[in-house]
């Protein structure tokens, strides 16, 4: 500022006034904010019931699975041709969240692509109305949590099998196991996280819990356990996945919550079941 004032003085004495009102107008003409550098946002109400909805939601032995958790968008995956391709079913009474019968029909036909083509979806959502008798019925012998503590009850986990041979010598385990990040899933159990997640290691369980979040917990190598501790101790997370930018934040819900969220860009809500609500914002 002041050496505008200075360069100011200079040109009076030099040259006087008149020459120089265009150049005090450039000087003083106040800036338009660049609207692109300013995101718009708008304030929306959380109430507690988020905190058990998601894909994010935390269910192991300690932290049951809530009615409300059940998503809205479940299907019968043998009702829907174009989201069978390229894998088969055990049987055709298998159901899935739609968003994750899709991230799975396009992360076969990625494998295809790598001549890996026997998959096998052995099991998908399962009624918390019924569990034991629809456990019983299709012999569900991969079981480890019983009932309200099963992730199947969430309609996004399914048991991927290969239809040659066990899914942990098969070509599909080995390529899922390096791949499904890719695509928004993660193996809830692995090998070496037994004492994370209290399940013995389970090959054939994935969980879709989309991205930018299973790509995160591929570069760290966190558990959902780990994960979701990790969001809530760093509040706030942001990076680039595909070529975009995101930003994840959380939030702890008592009764209700304001949030900031985008006007326009996308974001999806997803509770932690431990008393948050995690923000992932697409920018």
């Amino acid at each position: 500022m002041k050496k505008r004032f200075f360069l100011l003085g200079i040109l009076l004495l030099l040259f006087g006034y008149p020459f120089l009102w265009p150049l005090i107008d450039a000087l003083w003409e106040p800036k338009e904010p660049d609207a692109a550098a300013f995101p718009k946002y708008k304030a929306i109400r959380v109430e507690k019931d988020q905190i058990y909805q998601g894909d994010l939601l935390l269910v192991n032995k300690k932290e049951p699975i809530h009615t409300e958790a059940v998503p809205s968008d479940m299907i019968l995956l043998s009702s829907h041709n174009y989201l069978v391709e390229g894998y088969c079913l055990q049987d055709n009474s298998i159901e899935l969240s739609e968003n994750a019968a899709k991230a799975f029909n396009e992360m076969v036909h990625a494998a295809s692509r790598d001549n890996v083509k026997d998959f096998m979806i052995k099991s998908g959502y399962r009624s918390l109305e019924k569990p034991g008798k629809l456990a019983e019925e299709k012999g569900h012998d991969d079981d480890v949590l019983p009932g309200c503590f099963n992730e199947h009850h969430l309609g996004t986990a399914l048991d991927v099998t290969s239809t040659q041979m066990k899914i942990d010598q098969s070509p599909e385990g080995k390529w899922l196991q390096e791949n499904a990040w890719k695509y928004g899933f993660i193996l809830r159990y692995p090998k070496e996280k037994v004492t994370i997640t209290g399940v013995p290691y389970n090959p054939m369980h994935y969980r879709f819990v989309g991205l930018p979040h299973s790509a995160i917990m591929q570069e760290r190598q966190l558990t959902l356990e780990e994960y979701v501790k990790y969001l809530r101790e760093a509040k706030e997370v942001s990076g680039t996945i595909n070529g975009g930018d995101y930003k994840i934040y959380y939030d702890p819900v008592a009764t209700s919550i304001m949030i900031q969220v985008p006007t326009n860009g996308k974001y999806v809500l997803s509770g932690d079941k431990q008393g948050g609500v995690i923000v992932t914002e697409f920018l």
